[in-house]
This record gives C-alpha cells, sequence and structure tokens, in this order.
C-alpha cells in the first residue's frame, strides 16, 4: 500500500479543495492511503457527513505554516505544524511522499532539511511542467527557484535527473535536453553557462544545446535546465504574461461592440481549445528532485482538479520508484 501525506492545511482553498481531490482520487487509486495533516475536526467536517474515510488516516496537529511565514524559521518554531509533521512522516518512513499547497519556500526547507537529500545530490531542484505549442506535452524545466546561487555542475544533476522524469513519468522517449542561455552558440552565457554547456555536451543526454527565452514555449526541448535564479524569473514571467493575455482578449471581445462579440460567440470553440491547451491543471504540481522522497508542490490556489492529478503525478512517481533510481543514479558522487 502506498502512503501518501498530505498537508490539509496548505493552500487558498484548505482543506475543501484537498478532501474533494482525495474522494475523487482514491476510487482511481485503491492501493493508495492518504494521510491527511492538519486539523483534524476541520479536515473531517470537509468530508461529506456520510463518508467512511476509505483509505484515509488522520494526524491531528495544531499549527499551520502561513505563506507570510520565513520559510526555515517557520519549519525549525512550527513543529507541529501540517507540513513539517507529513514531511517527518516522510523522513520516518511512515509515508511515501509528501504533497503541499502550501509556503513554497517552508515546502523546500523541509524537503531538503527535514527529509533530506539522496547522497551525491550536490542541490535538489524544483521542477514544474509547463506548456508550449505542443499542447498536452508541454516540457520541464529545472530549477525554478530551489537555489539562488548555481554551479556548472548541479546543472548536469538537474539535467540527468529531469531527463529521467520526462522519459517515465511523462512517457517521452529520448527526451530533447537544452540550456536556457542567452544565445544559439556555446560560447553565450557568463563563465557558469559556458561550462555548463561544455559538461552537458559531454553526457549521454540528448543535449540540444542552448534555448533562449523566446523560444521556450515553442516545444524544441522537452527538459530545460537552468539556474535557480533565471528559473524562477522565467516562470513568473511566462504566469504572468499567460494571464495578462488572457483577460486581454476577454475584454478585447466583450468589450468593443457588437460585431466582436458575434465574432467571440464564433470563435468560442476555438478559444476553449486555446484554454484548454494551456491549462496546466493535468501536469499537477512541480517536483523537488533529489530529495530522499516524493515531494511535490501544486500551486496554492490550486483547485480539486489540480490537486487530483498531483496526486496522480506521485503515483506514478512511486510506481517507477523514482528515489531509488536517483540513488543509484548518484551513488558514485557520494561524498
Amino acid at each position: 500500500m502506498k502512503r501518501i501525506a498530505v498537508d490539509a492545511m496548505g493552500g487558498e482553498h484548505a482543506p475543501q479543495a484537498i478532501v474533494d481531490a482525495v474522494i475523487k482520487t482514491r476510487k482511481e487509486l485503491p492501493n493508495v492511503t492518504f494521510i491527511l495533516f492538519g486539523d483534524e475536526q476541520k479536515v473531517k467536517g470537509a468530508f461529506p457527513k456520510d463518508d467512511d474515510f476509505k483509505q484515509v488516516e488522520f494526524v491531528n496537529t495544531t499549527e499551520v505554516i502561513a505563506d507570510s511565514d520565513e520559510p526555515v524559521k517557520a519549519i525549525r518554531r512550527k513543529k507541529d505544524s501540517s507540513m513539517v509533521v507529513a514531511a517527518n512522516y516522510v523522513k520516518d518512513k511512515k509515508a511515501d511522499a509528501l504533497v503541499s499547497l502550501g509556503n513554497t519556500g517552508a515546502l523546500l526547507s523541509s524537503g531538503i532539511f527535514i527529509i533530506g537529500r539522496i547522497k551525491g545530490v550536490d542541490r535538489p531542484a524544483l521542477m514544474p511542467t509547463m506548456p508550449s505549442q505542443k499542447g498536452e506535452q508541454g516540457f520541464n524545466i529545472i530549477d525554478v527557484g530551489a537555489n539562488a546561487q548555481s554551479k556548472a555542475s548541479y546543472l548536469v544533476q538537474w539535467a540527468q535527473m529531469a531527463n529521467y522524469y520526462a522519459e517515465k513519468i511523462r512517457n517521452i522517449k529520448n527526451p530533447k535536453v537544452a540550456l536556457l542561455n542567452n544565445g544559439a552558440e556555446d560560447d553565450k552565457g557568463d563563465p557558469m553557462h559556458q561550462e555548463a554547456y561544455k559538461l552537458l555536451s559531454e553526457t549521454d543526454l540528448n543535449f540540444t544545446g542552448n534555448i533562449e527565452g523566446n523560444e521556450l514555449m515553442e516545444g524544441k526541448a522537452d527538459v530545460v535546465v537552468t539556474d535557480g535564479f533565471t528559473g524562477n524569473a522565467v516562470l513568473k514571467a511566462i504566469e504572468g504574461t499567460a494571464t495578462v493575455i488572457l483577460h486581454m482578449l476577454k475584454d478585447s471581445l466583450l468589450n468593443s461592440g457588437v460585431i466582436p462579440k458575434i465574432g467571440a460567440g464564433l470563435a468560442k470553440p476555438a478559444l476553449r481549445n486555446l484554454a484548454k491547451r494551456f491549462d496546466t491543471k493535468r501536469y499537477g504540481g512541480a517536483v523537488l528532485l533529489g530529495v530522499n522522497g516524493i515531494v511535490v508542490k501544486p500551486h496554492g490556489r490550486s483547485d480539486a482538479t489540480t490537486i487530483y492529478y498531483a496526486f496522480k503525478q506521485v503515483d506514478k512517481m512511486l510506481d517507477q520508484n523514482l528515489v531509488a533510481k536517483y540513488t543509484e543514479l548518484f551513488k558514485d558522487n557520494k561524498k
């Protein structure tokens, strides 16, 4: 039986959205037990009154890490928070994975300092799946903020982990791996990026060279590796731009007279299809790769559908024994 530790108090719609996702997912994943951490009375109250709590366990906690909390201080001081207690379950092998919609920095700190990194992995990294012109396939980008500073050797490890994830979890054969840089030539970028290019070229990855920011969503690469500072900025830029464009498009169609409104009605199926192609719900959450357990972070605003996909994502990662694979991959790097 797989056991997923769930921070039931994390996210804007907790605990209801999380409970709704558990109810939906457990029907499809009968071999999964969901351990819900949080105010037990509130969490149980989010279930239907006649629910039998099948495949569900509860661990009562008395504290919650807020989005405004400083991450490292929070996990040290709020030891009875839903996130910290859940992370300790994974550390102690009482659970196989951790899912939380809470404070991203605190979850990263919990993964790194409580669960601990895999021996041989220099720095864990955060990796979401993003949409592209290829539709449902999308691409992975790593790191998007777990590391403020990076070394070329870190980027190589992240590329190796992301490559395996793309193969086994997203079912992409021989993924194309690219390095985010400010030009296509191998001598572009600062010394760190130049060294990363050289090291990636010497691996057995399907490394296709540098990729520029304007090419990311064209589907030219299945895995994009970058330093955490740049990756976080790019992620926020993509999310913000997509939101603004959709709002501007809607405003233009609905507030520019009768003819655009008629056109909007005629174009509704195409617009719905476009929105579906760029809907990230089906991707689940961002994965913290390199720690000694599965850690997944859906967006804090996620609804039950997104969380449902995150649970399915975790289930597939456990089926593929992802942590054991990474442990084997980096065993010769142990220090």
